[in-house]
């Protein structure tokens, strides 16, 4: 294992997103939520909208989870984590028509979404020195996409709050418990296991252990998807970003 922070590079080949429309060009959107609100169709959607770049902070600690649990560590042993941890060199990338994240050059843009991650991300997570490194990472990939110009949606738990507070607009997803559940249980089709009595109950403990990170910002708009289709979703922030955008120009 190496001794540096872990390694989060900014892949850019292939990026086929085009470039932003003049109003949006710098334009940083937070787009939180818990799982199953709908937040990552939402903000790649949105990204690919407003031809901007796609953050997946959530992909960033998964890949980190799945890195550790290949290497034999117990995500749930945080002197085992906090060990280990800086040996990961994560890759992810931008375009939202085909995000990619890979560990030490292996794509794991799949296995990064097993119950296997699911259930074990949120300790490592939830570990100080995990989230300052890969925080850190967050910020300066979104300071590189608004320096560039190209302005960038990026989404996790806490952007508007922490990693990104100066977002021009912020959004917090919501949906019922119910259809949180449907939904990841959709994703999981491939898993036999995933019932959806089961996908509830791991993802109620999953939002336990992530209510410390779960962090509103004041001044985000709440969308609730309950009821809403994903192209509803995507204009409503995509409204929203132009009005935004209109106001601050005067």
């Amino acid at each position: 294992m190496t001794n540096s922070a872990p390694s989060t590079q900014q892949e850019t080949a292939g990026d086929a997103r085009g470039r932003p429309d003049d109003w949006s060009a710098g334009l940083v959107i937070a787009v939180d939520g818990p799982a199953g609100s709908g937040k990552s169709s939402a903000a790649r959607g949105a990204a690919r909208e407003l031809h901007l770049r796609y953050l997946d902070t959530g992909a960033m600690y998964r890949a980190l989870t799945w890195w550790l649990l290949s290497q034999g560590t117990d995500p749930a042993d945080p002197v085992a984590v906090l060990r280990e941890f800086r040996g990961a060199a994560i890759e992810i990338g931008m375009d939202p028509a085909a995000p990619r994240i890979s560990v030490a050059g292996q794509d794991v843009a799949g296995p990064i979404r097993t119950r296997q991650v699911s259930n074990a991300v949120s300790a490592v997570a939830g570990l100080p020195p995990v989230r300052e490194h890969l925080i850190r990472q967050q910020q300066e990939i979104i300071a590189a996409a608004v320096t560039g110009g190209d302005g960038i949606v990026a989404e996790g738990r806490d952007i508007g709050s922490v990693v990104a507070p100066e977002a021009e607009v912020k959004v917090f997803l919501t949906a019922s418990e119910a259809i949180r559940a449907q939904r990841r249980s959709a994703d999981l089709a491939a898993d036999p296991a995933a019932t959806a009595e089961l996908t509830r109950q791991e993802q109620a403990r999953r939002d336990r252990r992530d209510a410390p990170q779960m962090a509103r910002a004041a001044d985000a708009v709440e969308i609730d998807t309950t009821a809403l289709g994903l192209d509803q979703v995507i204009a409503e922030i995509v409204g929203l970003a132009r009005s935004r955008r209109a106001v601050r120009r005067g």
